[in-house]
């Protein structure tokens, strides 16, 4: 699932982006208020952390902007101040979640699959692929093969859900990397490959499909 974090400490930023990327999301990066509000308004990101204090605007304008131009996007607000005049401000805004820092990263995550559950509106929504011998479940962000739960890696996850949500769609190598790396990734297009070879190791060779010039895909 892809992700906004706008935050301007690097030290906060970096160790939070790696774990966040290790659980599976698509993590966009901008470090002030407004390179966050030109990306929030430019992508299409289903969650979105925001710093209160911020150079440039804070996540408070950043949030009445987007509620304004009619963004629905759950926002999770992360900042040092921790008033109940702050989070009330900030829940009046349109926010959805209210984190003091310092944080626990483990409570971080839990509230993002919290704001994921709410925003689907199911308590443990399923997926299910290849004619029901796969299914995800997109909340406690596990994979079934054959009946079977199977331990894979949060990219792992995060790849093989952007194809089970959308079974029979093809997509190509951009796609996936912009989906599961971000858009910002400027590696190697070849890692796809890469990771889709691990799922099918750890489900099926047939688990996912490939086409040349026409990219992954997994039946329905």
């Amino acid at each position: 699932m892809r992700l906004l974090f706008v935050e301007d400490d690097p030290r906060i930023a970096e160790p939070t982006i790696g774990a966040l990327r290790e659980a599976g999301y698509a993590v966009t990066w901008a470090a002030t208020g407004t390179d966050g509000l030109e990306q929030a308004m430019l992508g299409d990101y289903p969650l979105m952390i925001l710093d209160v204090m911020l150079p440039g605007m804070n996540g408070f304008e950043i949030a009445r902007e987007l509620r304004d131009s009619g963004v629905e996007s759950s926002i999770l607000f992360l900042t040092a101040r921790g008033e109940v005049e702050d989070r009330v401000e900030g829940l009046d805004l349109g926010g959805d979640a209210y984190m003091v820092k310092p944080f626990a990263m483990p409570e971080l995550l839990a509230n993002l699959r919290a704001l994921t559950r709410r925003e689907r509106g199911q308590s443990a929504p399923q997926v299910m692929f290849c004619e029901g011998r796969g299914r995800i479940d997109t909340v406690a962000r596990t994979v079934v093969w054959d009946g079977q739960e199977v331990a894979v890696t949060g990219r792992e996850y995060a790849l093989l859900e952007a194809l089970a949500l959308t079974p029979e769609r093809w997509f190509t190598r951009e796609e996936l990397l912009d989906r599961v790396w971000g858009p910002a990734f400027d590696g190697e297009s070849r890692i796809v490959d890469v990771y889709v070879r691990y799922l099918r190791r750890k489900l099926a060779p047939e688990a996912v499909t490939s086409e040349r010039g026409r990219g992954y895909r997994v039946e329905r």
